[in-house]
Order: structure tokens, then C-alpha cells, then sequence
């Protein structure tokens, strides 16, 4: 009887102590499908998004075949919530505060080597499906682009090494997943789910005569440079270009002693393509705001927006509006409430382009007291929208057609496209195109101190102010009137270059101490690659083939 009673006493502690560890801290949904009871702690790979109800076994991809237009998920089997793996590291704060200061920690493995771990982004996902989901599907590739932070998850898992390791033939994928919180320091837990699978890397065939060095045409405006290329190191980035290594590119051109150095065209350009490089139009607002000051159509870029419009029909004045100069837009350090690199930021380029007016806009901003004027960089798209319409108001005839006889023409550019704002001046936010060599004309512009055949088309002091360090970014990267900065360093020697940048891995490269300038455009629109090829193409291919 004694023994019964122990033996009851032992099941009922038991029973309580599994309930106690089953105790969760927020109700997760129960986990109701057979095929989720069996794979717990797993991810599971799959090609199409197949509702969970029809998901089976036998859906579960063991290999997939990584190529264009192809489509790749994973479904992720949970014991319970997130917000419930996350309580576990951090038991003394709410619901709402972990699921503010935590996520899912991914981490990469090809071949059994660690590539890449990202503690996932605080706003991906909903705070619904972190406190109560217990299965959840992304696409990690997508041939109809569907929406998903698991998208930009693998573009950047891709972009910072997972491209490489996945080279051509076959490998093992593994992925782990774990909770973390951001408080004073990252905490990461155990290991919520995992899984692998064979990927398989075609090979690209390429044609052999794409990895050839381009022959370069005689054309009006430029000599030919005669100087030995490094044909070896160019036809090494051309067959890497060619196998998509590096994606979507479309041009290459240096200029080297004022003459062409490399001219060499990708997926499709030519010498006559216009090229998209968005933001890299940037630059042209600052030449033409210069030439406009040479012209004395505006008298500095010390002037204030009160000395441009009535700052006080616009909403949210404030007297700190009146002190916002000029150079302060260039310069990307106004006290207006936007930033590009926010994404909450009222002022952010992705809200003013819905808008109706531009102008109107940007000016209806409030003002950011954290702010200090021409104190604190922070990119802001919108202020070249006022600059721009600043000078179009200021020169004769309009914006477009001064930048046409006072720019272009001088420069010889007769074939080019502008954007343009809702009211029908040119979009000075960026999108301006040129074909490749007129970009180099205009990096070369100001390699010549602001001259072209022996004509002064802006002053040699805007061309020293607008590539000055007017601003620092970080410790080595500066910013001048709407002008980049920064050094690349090769076997112990500085380079020190100006650049337009846009989007997708475009610039415009005017080096500091050579007589160089670089030309890259490419269509990589928002993608984590775009702007990472550009450094590897710049310091292991064309900074050694142009100084050598």
C-alpha cells in the first residue's frame, strides 16, 4: 500500500513538474498539424508556398538547383512563440518590450563553414505572429517577388559572402535560427530550428569573347589613351562580370591623363545607352548651383530659405526653418525632420515621392531639435528637391534648359534624359542620364579644375569647396557639396577619391592624386550586392589596372 502511494505521490510531482515546464509565458497557437508535431525544432525547404493544411513530407526539398526565375522557401516548425524563447533570456520584461528588443538570430553555413549570422531587423514581422505563431513561412527567393523580409534576408546573406561559397557545383546549406535580444549587449539563446539542403550551382556558360578586352572606337571629344592595360586583370573582372559574379553591371570606363583608358560595355549597353544611376544626379545640382552663383543669379550657398519662399505658408514653421542655408542642403546637414537612412523618418525619399508637390513637401517638414545646423550629416533626398527648385526659379528660362546651354552643351553632351517632379521641373533628387564617356566628362570637369577645352564652366573654388571634407560620415569617409569621399588603401598606398554614387552600384570616381577618373553604372537596384561589388571591383581589379 506504502509502495502505491509513493508511486501515485511521484506521478502527481511529476505530472506538475512537466506542467510547470510547459507553463507558457504568452499563449503560443497549438501546434494542431501531424506535420508539425513531427518536425519540430526544424526548418523545412520547399519550392512553391503551399498552405500549411496541404503541406507534406514528401514537399520537403532534400536539393534545389539555384538559377534564374526560381523559387525557394522555408517553413519554420516552432515548439512555441518567439516572445516565449525570448522571455527565457530575459524573464523580468513585458511581452511588448521583447518583441521591441529581440527577433530571430539567422545564421549561414555553406559546406559546413559559417558565412553569415544577421540578427533580424526589430520590424520584421508582425508582433502578433512573434507572440503567438508557432509556424511561420518566407521566401528566401522569389520568381514573382513577393514581399518578405526573408528576401532581403538572403540577398544579404548572398551579398556578404554567401555568393562566393556558392560557387559553381554542388553544396550544403544549412541554416540555424535562435532568438536574441538587444538590451545593454546581444543575448542570443539556443537553437529553436534548423535545417539543410543540397543546393546546386549551375555553371554559367559564358561566351569567350565577352571576357576580351574591348577594343576602344575613335570618337569626338577624346583621345585614346596609348598606355599598356593590364589585359590579364581586366579580362579576370570581365569573366567575373560575364558569370555574374558581379550582377547586373553594365559599363566600365577610365580615363586616365584626360584619354581613354578602359572602355568596356555589359548585359547589353553600349557607347550609346543611357544609363539610370540615380542618385549619382546629385552631383549635377551642386555643379549647376555653382555655375548659377559664378552667373550671379544667386548670390552664395550661405543664403537661407527664407530668402527663397515664405517659410511661414508652409506648415509647421518654425524660426530655425529661416536659418537653413543652401550649403546646408548640399551638405546633407539641415535641422529638417528627414532622413533617407530612417525608414520612420517623416522625411524619408519614399514618402515624398507619392506626394503631389515635392517642394511643398519638404518644406511642410517640422524641424528635428536633435539637429544641429551643418553639425550632423544625415542623407536627406528631399533637400535637392529645394535646391533644384531654388536654381530653377533663380536662372533664366528654367532649370533645364540653363543646365543645357551653361552645362551640357559646353560639355559637348547633346543626348541625355532628366526626370521629372510632379510640377515638371527637373528631378534634381537624381535619375539624370548620360551615356557612360559623357559621365566621365563630367568627373573629368572637375579633375580639370572646372574646365573643358580651355573653357571655364564652373570656378575652381566651387570645384575645391563642392570635393572638401565639409562633413564627416565616419572616421574615414566625408562628404562635400553633394560630393562623397574616401580613401582605398592597396598594398600600403592611399587613394583617395570624389565620387558620385547612386542606387545599385553607379558612380562616378575622380581620384585625388592621379590624373584618373572611373566610371561605373549598373542596374542592381536595391540589393545588398549592388553597392558591396563596387569595393571589390575597385580595389582588387580596377585601382590596380589604372595605377599600375
Amino acid at each position: 500500500m506504502k509502495s502505491k502511494i509513493t508511486s501515485i505521490a511521484l506521478s502527481i510531482l511529476t505530472y506538475l513538474n512537466v506542467a510547470a515546464q510547459k507553463k507558457e509565458f504568452i499563449k503560443s497557437d497549438s501546434i494542431i498539424y501531424p506535420i508539425h508535431k513531427s518536425n519540430i525544432g526544424k526548418i523545412a525547404f520547399m519550392e512553391k508556398a503551399i498552405a500549411i493544411e496541404n503541406f507534406k513530407e514528401t514537399d520537403i526539398l532534400k536539393s534545389f538547383e539555384l538559377k534564374e526565375k526560381s523559387d525557394l522557401n522555408i517553413r519554420v516548425f516552432l515548439d512555441k512563440s518567439l516572445t516565449n524563447y525570448l522571455h527565457l533570456l530575459s524573464p523580468q520584461l513585458t511581452a511588448d518590450e521583447l518583441i521591441k528588443n529581440g527577433n530571430y538570430q539567422f545564421t549561414f553555413f555553406v559546406d559546413n563553414k559559417k558565412i553569415y549570422v544577421e540578427n533580424l531587423n526589430i520590424g520584421a514581422g508582425s508582433a502578433d505572429s512573434k507572440n503567438h505563431k508557432t509556424i511561420f513561412r518566407v521566401p528566401l527567393i522569389s520568381s514573382t517577388n513577393e514581399d518578405s523580409w526573408g528576401k532581403f534576408l538572403w540577398n544579404r546573406f548572398f551579398g556578404n559572402g554567401g555568393q562566393e561559397a556558392l560557387s559553381d557545383g554542388e553544396h550544403l546549406l544549412k541554416i540555424e535560427i535562435r532568438p536574441y535580444l538587444k538590451m545593454t549587449e546581444v543575448l542570443a539563446g539556443n537553437i529553436i530550428a534548423e535545417g539543410q539542403i543540397k543546393i546546386i550551382v549551375p555553371e554559367i556558360k559564358i561566351d569567350e569573347k565577352q571576357v576580351k578586352v574591348q577594343s576602344i572606337k575613335p570618337i569626338k571629344d577624346w583621345q585614346i589613351s596609348k598606355e599598356k592595360i593590364d589585359i590579364a586583370l581586366i579580362e579576370e573582372l570581365n569573366r567575373k562580370i560575364a558569370k555574374q559574379t558581379f550582377k547586373n553591371v553594365t559599363s566600365i570606363v577610365a580615363v586616365k591623363n584626360g584619354e581613354i583608358f578602359i572602355e568596356e560595355y555589359f548585359n547589353g549597353a553600349n557607347r550609346n545607352s543611357l544609363h539610370d544611376t540615380r542618385s549619382v544626379g546629385k552631383s549635377f545640382v551642386s555643379t549647376l548651383l555653382g555655375i548659377a552663383i559664378k552667373d550671379k543669379y544667386i548670390k552664395n550657398e550661405t543664403q537661407t530659405l527664407k530668402e527663397f519662399y515664405d517659410l511661414k505658408s508652409f506648415q509647421n514653421y518654425s524660426t530655425a526653418k529661416d536659418s537653413i542655408t543652401l550649403k546646408s542642403l548640399m551638405t546633407m546637414s539641415s535641422t529638417l525632420e528627414g532622413s533617407d537612412m530612417n525608414t520612420e523618418s517623416t522625411g524619408h525619399e519614399e514618402n515624398m515621392y507619392p506626394s503631389e508637390n515635392w517642394v511643398d513637401f519638404t518644406l511642410n517638414l517640422t524641424v528635428d531639435k536633435t539637429k544641429k545646423l551643418n553639425k550632423q550629416w544625415d542623407y536627406f533626398t528631399a533637400g535637392c528637391i529645394i535646391l533644384g527648385d531654388i536654381i530653377h526659379k533663380s536662372v533664366p528660362n528654367g532649370l533645364e534648359k540653363y543646365g543645357d546651354k551653361n552645362l551640357f552643351h559646353p560639355l559637348g553632351i547633346t543626348k541625355y534624359k532628366w526626370q521629372f517632379t510632379p510640377q515638371k521641373v527637373a528631378n534634381t533628387a537624381g535619375s539624370l542620364q548620360l551615356s557612360s564617356l559623357d559621365y566621365a566628362k563630367f568627373g573629368q570637369l572637375y579633375k580639370n579644375q572646372g574646365t573643358w577645352n580651355g573653357k571655364q564652366i564652373i570656378s575652381k573654388e566651387w570645384v575645391a569647396e563642392s570635393l572638401s571634407h565639409q562633413m564627416a560620415i565616419s572616421e574615414d569617409e566625408f562628404y562635400g557639396y553633394l560630393f562623397w569621399n574616401k580613401t582605398y588603401k592597396l598594398k600600403g598606398k592611399d587613394y583617395e577619391v570624389y565620387y558620385s554614387s547612386g542606387n545599385g552600384g553607379n558612380r562616378i570616381f575622380i581620384f585625388k592624386d592621379q590624373p584618373i577618373v572611373i566610371v561605373i553604372t549598373a542596374t542592381a537596384f536595391n540589393t545588398p550586392y549592388g553597392e558591396k561589388q563596387v569595393e571589390k571591383m575597385m580595389q582588387e581589379y580596377l585601382i590596380p589596372a589604372v595605377t599600375k
